[in-house]
């Protein structure tokens, strides 16, 4: 791929495939844990969940408009991109460290390290190039399956970490690879110099000041302000209180961009105004491929036949037993588990056990309700109990904590329904991790603790010929942040051809222009969300799981116009930029992904609230407007990147 091209953008390739490894990690199990409430996760409701995940990537691509800034403006790129790796790799290994002060300091110092990184090295790759050389789009490609390496890696890698050791060696593993990436920066920083430019102040130049007066102030105020409406006027609604506030705080930057272009020189006002569509087009897709985070992964965990999905098979580690929670809406011939594993309990004891944080009083208390069980010690000590070596048991197991560090509380949830949350007392160290056995058929076998919702689920669907798996035996289903990996894999694989098939049409006479190449783009966004609009239809109105290859072939879809719009605007944003610019305007490209980041927390939160087809068939209607507008003003668009020589 390289010999063509810069000497630079061979490791800058490299540190991004490692820096997008560990982002890619956390975008594939962070709602998963959050939700968990059967594998030891946070046990968190679907709404706050998405909620928090859409917060996160929208800090996580808005914060790149003051790391752009202050790469163009103080200590250039290569420092910033070192910064950047610096906090997000802290930022890993606190997430891998359990408690809610871990946790959210975690996800704030990834947003701020990718503040510093993403725009930045993407600045690096446009400066390789001199202004109108043909390679650089190329060249994005090019960096693009880098990024797209790095993001098949973390699926692969992270499944087989989750199974093998757990949620928190998930995090700490992603946080190793980007070390990775930091001392290949370090290895080659003579080499990027050519890449980094110094910051070079312009007479006409906003002032940081100015902008943190004019832009960040406000965009605090008006965010606040939006909470609050929202907490006041709308309250239990699915637009919480955080989404109207992040959502309102993107109106003075909105406005920032606009009034940037229109008072621009004439030498660089239509350039600066065109990207203005460009900033909608991206904020529209990436509002569509980052429901891989939310709104698919749950369609992934709950609506995807995954003990069928035989295509990961040939990969290690990526299959996990199906706990009770898979069988709500599994087909009638898929065998269910031998009723006497799975043992009813109260819901609090149910959900403790789910999200292994269980207090000692209410395991005794557990045990004296349930004299058939024999409890066991498969990790660590507890006084008068012998430590049992069972793999089996140890992953059906939950952690021990001391007498009143577990807080069970009741409560309802954003839509009013019964929630239930257990929280541990922050710093608790574990005392064991214990697991329950009674005998059936003559031997002691391991079983799970679920409540009388979830084991009636599992038999809902049963028939007079629905299989039973033997006992101490499980269904193995694949993990659900896996089917991520189909996106990454498309890019890695249909790269080249895109490529090449415009290259054709260039040389017939016909090519692509780079508008258009975002238009199409859209189009083949609308069609992937038409395409799980019909496999929504096949759930019954999610009574049914459907098959793997209806995900699979609308990530396929999505990811084809993704090769379409994506590097293309990244690409637009170096040639119709004034140098001085080109990180702010990256910046600029990132907040309008933040905004449809947060859009995919949104439309996760309400998934369950919509009949599937429905929902579906509303993000195609959405992005088909957009591209309908975006069809109106090619010619004007076409006209002012031919204007720049791009």
């Amino acid at each position: 791929m390289f010999p063509n091209h810069p000497k630079g953008l061979a490791p800058l390739f490299f540190i991004e495939m490692w820096e997008r490894l560990s982002f890619y990690v956390i975008g594939g199990i962070l709602l998963l844990y959050a939700m968990d409430t059967e594998r030891g996760g946070l046990g968190i409701a679907q709404l706050s969940a998405n909620d928090i995940v859409g917060t996160y990537l929208a800090f996580v691509y808005a914060t790149p408009f003051l790391g752009g800034l202050i790469a163009d403006r103080l200590i250039g790129y290569r420092r910033s991109v070192l910064i950047g790796g610096l906090c997000m790799v802290s930022g890993l290994f606190s997430l891998g460290t359990p408690g809610p002060t871990f946790f959210v300091l975690g996800l704030v110092l990834v947003c701020i390290g990718n503040g510093f990184f993403k725009p930045n090295i993407s600045a690096m790759v446009g400066n390789l190039y001199e202004q109108g050389d043909p390679r650089r789009d190329a060249g994005f490609n090019i960096f693009y399956v880098g990024i797209n390496i790095g993001s098949l890696c973390a699926f692969v890698f992270s499944t087989w970490v989750r199974n093998s050791l757990g949620w928190s060696a998930t995090f700490q593993m992603a946080g190793c690879g980007l070390l990775i990436g930091i001392s290949l920066l370090l290895l080659f920083w003579r080499r990027l110099a050519v890449a980094d430019k110094p910051p070079a102040p312009h007479p006409d130049d906003i002032s940081i000041g100015r902008i943190l007066g004019t832009i960040m102030v406000p965009s605090l105020f008006v965010g606040l302000l939006g909470w609050w409406l929202a907490t006041t006027f709308i309250p239990n609604s699915p637009v919480t209180p955080p989404t109207c506030g992040f959502l309102a705080g993107t109106l003075p930057l909105i406005v920032f961009f606009v009034l940037l272009g229109r008072n621009a020189a004439p030498a660089e006002r239509t350039g600066l105004l065109a990207m203005l569509p460009v900033y909608v087009a991206g904020g529209t897709f990436f509002m569509i491929l980052h429901l891989n985070t939310t709104a698919l992964t749950q369609w992934a965990n709950t609506d995807t036949d995954r003990h069928s999905a035989s295509m990961f098979d040939v990969l290690p580690k990526t299959t996990q037993p199906a706990l009770p929670g898979y069988f709500r809406n599994a087909g009638p011939l898929v065998p269910r588990p031998h009723k006497d594993t799975l043992v009813v309990v109260d819901d609090a004891t149910a959900r403790m056990f789910g999200t292994s944080r269980l207090d000692v009083l209410a395991l005794d208390t557990m045990l004296a309700a349930h004299p058939e069980l024999e409890r066991i010690v498969v990790a660590g000590e507890l006084p008068g109990v012998a430590l049992v070596k069972d793999p089996a048991a140890f992953q059906l197991g939950a952690n021990v904590y001391p007498a009143g560090k577990v807080t069970v509380k009741d409560g309802r949830d954003s839509h009013g329904a019964p929630s239930i949350s257990v929280q541990l007392e922050q710093g608790t160290p574990r005392l064991a991790r214990v697991a329950f056995r009674r005998a059936i058929e003559g031997a002691q076998q391991p079983v799970v603790l679920i409540d009388q919702k979830t084991f009636d689920g599992v038999y809902r669907n049963a028939v007079a010929a629905t299989p039973t798996l033997p006992v101490g035996t499980y269904l193995m289903v694949t993990n659900p942040e896996l089917f991520q990996a189909a996106n990454a894999l498309g890019v890695i694989f249909l790269t080249t051809p895109l490529v090449l098939l415009f290259a054709f049409m260039r040389r017939r006479g016909r090519e692509v222009g780079t508008a258009h190449k975002i238009y199409y783009g859209l189009l083949l966004t609308a069609a992937s969300m038409l395409l799980m609009a019909v496999a929504g239809w096949l759930t019954i109105h999610g009574t049914l799981k459907v098959s793997a290859l209806w995900l699979i072939g609308a990530y396929v879809v999505v990811t084809i116009g993704e090769l379409c719009l994506s590097p293309m605007g990244l690409s637009l944003v170096t040639k119709l930029s004034p140098k001085r610019y080109t990180g702010l305007m990256m910046g600029g490209w990132f907040c309008a992904t933040a905004f449809g980041n947060k859009l995919s927390g949104f439309f996760g939160g309400i998934q369950n609230l919509m009949e599937p087809t429905s929902f579906f068939l509303l993000l195609a209607g959405v992005v088909a407007v957009v591209a309908f507008c975006i069809r109106l003003i090619l010619p004007w668009l076409d006209k002012a990147i031919r204007q720049y020589g791009a």
